[in-house]
């Protein structure tokens, strides 16, 4: 298991030059708990677990010992997606957003905790034209994430901003990032598909900044909306979407499926590691 210990953007925290896959958990609903998350990546052989700290599995109600000693006795790492539902980053109101930022700095506090070695950002905000361009808000949204970033380097937390579906920041969006930030990326494959990305696009923005793509979200659809089907049940071809990360890239792959039953992440497990 790694220790919480900070990595380069892209590459493992060791020497093995493979690609780890996990799972994103479903903990926030309350139906499967951390332990049996946790059981559940190690039945199925996944890497690590993608802790959601949010709703029953949220910062103040996650047992920290018992997360860290448990990935570590199933011999897993530990990943987290920090939660968004209401939290507002980019807002122009100031006391709106720093409220979130402090939230979600005790979010990476307890997630540093825990033995996490990366840690999921939605970089996104509910204003929006006609009231505000994004233009307007862009500094205050990437004055965040840096933010953020600084406060996770710190403690060996790194930060993979996530591009939205539908919502500032999206991927044709996330040059900005890139250009404005030191924070890595979590390339979501069901978001870019609904803001118009096909395939080999996919894959052409994934060779392009494979430095900087440190996580990946594989998300399937069978059309382009935020489904999150099995991995393979949808019409999502990965084969060309994910082939970048056949030559030579090191990073995490999680499979985000919305389902309670672990015979639908065995078979996402099956069809990711055919695709890698």
């Amino acid at each position: 298991m790694s220790n919480g210990g900070s990595s380069e953007q892209g590459e493992l925290p060791d020497d093995s030059g493979e690609v780890r896959t996990g799972y994103v958990t479903q903990t926030h609903t309350g139906a499967v708990s951390w332990k049996e998350a946790i059981r559940d990546g190690e039945e199925l052989g996944f890497d690590f677990v993608e802790l959601y700290m949010d709703g029953a599995s949220e910062r103040t109600k996650v047992d920290i010992n018992g997360v860290e000693s448990a990935v570590a006795e199933a011999g897993l790492d530990l990943l987290v997606h920090l939660p968004f539902v209401d939290l507002e980053i980019g807002s122009p109101r100031a006391p709106v957003r720093e409220g979130s930022v402090v939230e979600l700095r005790g979010c990476i506090e307890t997630a540093a905790e825990m033995g996490a070695e990366k840690a999921v950002l939605h970089p996104g905000t509910s204003a929006r034209p006609p009231e505000w361009e994004l233009d307007e808000i862009s500094s205050t949204l990437l004055g965040s994430i840096r933010e953020l970033h600084r406060f996770g380097a710190d403690r060996g937390v790194e930060i993979c901003a996530e591009n939205l579906p539908g919502v500032p920041l999206t991927v044709h969006q996330f040059e900005r990032v890139f250009e404005n930030t030191e924070a890595s990326m979590t390339f979501d494959t069901g978001h870019a598909r609904v803001d118009g990305m096909d395939e080999a696009e996919m894959a052409d923005f994934l060779r392009e900044y494979a430095e900087r793509v440190s996580h990946v979200h594989v998300n399937d659809s069978r059309e382009a909306r935020d489904e999150h089907v099995p991995t393979g049940s949808g019409t999502l071809d990965f084969e060309t979407a994910l082939a970048p990360l056949r030559d030579g890239w090191t990073g995490t792959v999680s499979a985000e499926v919305y389902t309670f039953d672990s015979d639908y992440l065995e078979l996402s497990k099956r069809k990711l590691d055919g695709v890698l």
